[in-house]
């Protein structure tokens, strides 16, 4: 038996013991869990707030792991003992969906920690392929193996990004300053865009104004003002709605945010000013070395966002205190003994 955190039920986060993984079978990985990072998932889904998920889950899919053995027919680019980011998005490789190279939105797609259970433990039985290893010069910068557990955070707006097409000196509004809005920011800061940001909570706003200080803030906009793109990271379905309002005319919205609510939508205006309206959901396979790479060159800086951490087995008593608005927390790391 290995030692793991499940979710019980809505805020019954418990310590446990989990069935110890298998040998791995052919195209398999063993992998001991290094590293998680908390997602809003994470918090949704403590809460009660996540649609998607069956009570008891083992929750965890931003992930720094480490092999521990391989099985046969693995990928030759990795070895035992290599750090690597997870890709958590487990796809049939056969629907037309990935067959047309966009697995991330697989028709029968399993998340880990989401629709089958993560990597809130000891170790996991993971498909090699979903596994992408660190830089070792990654490894000795500070936080470096906590920046890998974020790699898929950071993954959700880099495709974001990819969908809205941005190009250079584009006027881009990020609705929403939380995790993900932060990693929409730093794709679109790297592709050139002139950035604002709208965020209601003080602290948000107090955070991008000081490690992001070429962006233009604001907690209110007028209603006449609007932008080439608008990204809405909020998942909240009325500002969902309202996003459309702030595209110019000719411009495009992604969202980002998911939410389970239906979201109206004016199609007056979406006909008026022939907007284009993109979901982007998860990430791509070449997301995941292409941001890893950039964090070893230091175009990606995250360790400032990084505002908690805690031992795994701590993480029950721990984690409702992170969801206190006074905590005001960016990012939160559980770290595996």
């Amino acid at each position: 038996m290995q030692s793991g955190i499940i979710l019980q039920a809505p805020g019954r986060l418990e310590q446990t013991q989990l069935p110890e993984v298998a040998s791995p079978g052919p195209g398999q990985a063993i992998v001991r869990v290094l590293a998680i990072g908390i997602c809003g998932t994470d918090y949704s889904a403590y809460l009660g707030k996540m649609p998607f998920i069956e009570y008891p889950r083992v929750l965890g899919h931003e992930l720094a792991v480490e092999i521990e053995e391989l099985g046969p027919q693995c990928p030759s680019s990795l070895q035992v003992g290599a750090v690597c980011s997870v890709e958590p998005y487990l796809n049939c490789g056969q629907c037309r969906t990935c067959l047309s190279g966009r697995s991330n939105c697989c028709e029968s797609l399993q998340v880990l920690g989401v629709h089958c259970d993560g990597g809130m433990c000891q170790r996991l039985c993971l498909p090699a392929a979903k596994l992408h290893p660190a830089p070792a010069s990654l490894l000795q910068q500070p936080l470096g193996l906590e920046s890998v557990a974020l790699v898929e955070t950071l993954a959700i707006g880099c495709h974001a990004v990819e969908r809205a097409q941005l190009k250079a000196n584009e006027s881009v509004l990020i609705i929403g300053a939380g995790p993900i809005g932060l990693t929409v920011l730093e794709f679109a800061r790297l592709a050139g865009a002139n950035l604002t940001v709208l965020e209601k909570q003080p602290h948000r706003r107090e955070f991008v104004a000081r490690h992001y200080p070429q962006v233009q803030l604001c907690q209110s906009l007028p209603p006449d003002h609007r932008f080439d793109v608008v990204f809405d990271a909020t998942g909240h379905c009325g500002s969902m709605a309202a996003s459309l309002q702030r595209a110019h005319f000719g411009g495009r919205v992604v969202w980002v945010g998911i939410t389970a609510e239906a979201v109206p939508l004016d199609d007056a205006l979406l006909h008026r000013r022939e907007l284009s309206l993109h979901a982007s959901r998860n990430a791509r396979p070449a997301d995941f070395p292409r941001i890893l790479g950039l964090m070893n060159e230091g175009r990606l800086q995250v360790q400032p966002w990084i505002s908690e951490r805690c031992a795994l087995r701590n993480l029950p008593e721990i984690l409702p205190q992170w969801l206190e608005p006074q905590r005001a927390v960016v990012k939160a790391v559980a770290l595996v003994d």
